[in-house]
């Protein structure tokens, strides 16, 4: 009896050792997954495994380049006058509906440059359809986790002001209608959602699926809204609205302004560091360019997070382990729905569909002219790599800033943990810029792009195609590199493109936003 009951309790823990055994090894890989590309992603990755230069041979010289004065002076000239003025402005005096048709709700998602493209389509529709807006809902970012509101990111009363003789706007719905929220809408299938807007959908067909809903119940929720209405075929008066939110209703909350004078003001009058002058130095923003000439600097928004390297399919030089990582992490978000892996990096790269690393958008920049007395502005979120995929960039550029280095722990605060307050400083001092690049084309190089075409800005775009097939040459003498750059660059300086069918206005704000001077 002892004995089998002996055997019975044996046979029992065996069981469960197995039983965990097993369960260890089904979790393991789970658990070594999201360790694994927690460290990648984090500032500690280059501690476990180094990030070596990819272009050494060219890197060497670029670090020991001279630049002719000549050469400098011309790239701080600014752009010619191109013949357009702003005119965001309709042609015909703005009129208000006699009545109302209801209330427009739209749910936008994405960072802050894609939410700032709708609220500039949401103003559009509410027009077409003689409907009262209300101040629009930005769902909570996915990727960075910000709740950040409409009115914590711009300034609302300027917003309604601008547009107070185009359209009626309210801050938040009548008692009436408070129970149209988002939680209503989450939860159930409502006559009042339109879930069904097609992408880039016509003015016709807001009036045919919209405006029923609008006379029916006096409110339609728009959700998803993202790219919602077209860009061709639309009425003038409509396209000249879209120009004036873009350009003069959206304007950023005012501690968001003053955060970024103050870092303008630092970038062109340097001092001490921000954390020397102190919490106060936040208000010292003028008077520094009384004894001295304002400097010039250019600003360089980096691109290179993980979403984007891993989406892009392309080796970085990370070495198997990054490859491994970046491989894992595309198959968890996306699920194979990755078409650029099934190309090499070879062809990926000549066909110029590659993201520029930190070390060769500052090749770039150094082929360009840039010395090493150029003042340098990162705005970027996190960089996948951290401080080792930035050092070579910092080598070439050594006077570079972001706004950690500029301001002080006190004036970070009041935006830490915001993206899109982050993102937000980081557009205003790139508007303010003499300068400004992006490493790879995305939402905030086509904001600012359009936006500083607007107002005749220099305005470096990458030719993508030409850099990948030059980084892919690794006999390439520096000489040889920085001819085929500064050639490839001439007409990529922020000249004026007109729009074509299809493409943004809010990228190509000639002819729907701008006038023949």
């Amino acid at each position: 009896m002892k004995m089998e009951l002996g055997y019975k309790n044996h046979h029992h823990y065996s069981y469960r050792g197995a039983t965990l055994v097993t369960l260890s090894l089904l979790l393991f890989p789970l658990v070594f997954f999201t360790t694994f590309t927690h460290a990648s992603s984090s500032s500690m990755y280059p501690e476990w495994n180094p990030i070596k230069p990819r272009h050494s041979r060219i890197l060497k010289s670029a670090v020991q380049r001279e630049t002719p004065t000549s050469q400098l002076s011309e790239l701080w000239t600014p752009l010619e006058k191109h013949g357009w003025k702003p005119c965001a402005e309709s042609r015909k005096k703005p009129t208000l509906p006699e009545k109302s048709e209801g209330y427009i709700q739209v749910f936008l998602d994405g960072g802050l440059n894609q939410q700032r493209m709708g609220i500039c389509d949401a103003v559009a529709v509410a027009k077409i359809l003689n409907a009262t807006l209300v101040i629009p809902y930005l769902e909570l970012n996915p990727v960075w986790r910000d709740s950040s509101s409409f009115m914590d990111i711009f300034d609302v009363d300027h917003f309604i002001d601008v547009l107070k003789d185009d359209i009626s706007i309210v801050k938040e719905l009548p008692e009436e209608y408070s129970w149209s929220t988002r939680e209503y809408y989450a939860t159930a299938i409502r006559d009042t959602r339109i879930k069904a807007a097609p992408v880039h959908a016509s003015a016709f067909w807001y009036l045919e699926n919209v405006l029923p809903v609008l006379e029916s119940y006096g409110i339609a929720a728009i959700s998803p809204f993202s790219h919602r209405l077209t860009f061709d075929n639309l009425p003038m008066d409509i396209q000249h609205l879209r120009c004036k939110v873009n350009f003069q209703a959206l304007v950023f909350v005012p501690h968001i302004r003053t955060l970024g004078d103050a870092l303008i003001s630092r970038l062109r009058y340097p001092q001490g560091s921000a954390e020397e002058m102190g919490s106060n130095h936040l208000q010292e923003i003028t008077g520094a360019g009384d004894s001295k000439t304002a400097g010039k600097f250019v600003v360089l928004h980096l691109r290179f997070d993980k979403d984007m390297a891993a989406h892009s399919a392309c080796d970085f030089g990370g070495g198997k382990a990054e490859k491994f990582a970046l491989a894992k992490y595309r198959q968890v978000i996306w699920q194979g729905r990755v078409l650029n892996s099934q190309f090499t990096d070879e062809e990926l790269r000549s066909q110029g569909r590659c993201p520029m690393t930190p070390e060769e958008i500052g090749l770039l920049l150094a082929a360009m002219g840039f010395d090493n007395s150029t003042r340098l502005y990162l705005a970027s979120h996190k960089v996948y790599g951290g401080e080792a995929r930035i050092s070579t960039l910092r080598q070439l550029f050594p006077l570079m800033e972001d706004k950690k280095s500029l301001a002080s722990s006190y004036e970070r605060s009041q935006i830490k943990g915001k993206a899109s307050l982050l993102a937000a400083v980081d557009y205003y001092v790139g508007m303010h810029s003499d300068i400004f690049i992006s490493a790879s084309p995305g939402n905030m190089h086509n904001a600012l792009v359009g936006h500083r075409t607007y107002l005749n800005l220099k305005t470096i775009r990458p030719n993508m195609a030409l850099m990948g097939q030059l980084f892919l040459n690794k006999t390439i003498e520096w000489s040889e590199f920085q001819q085929a750059v500064v050639e490839g660059h001439q007409n990529r300086q922020g000249q004026l493109r007109l729009r074509k069918p299809k493409q943004s206005v809010y990228t190509y704000p000639v002819p729907d936003c701008m006038c023949q001077a």
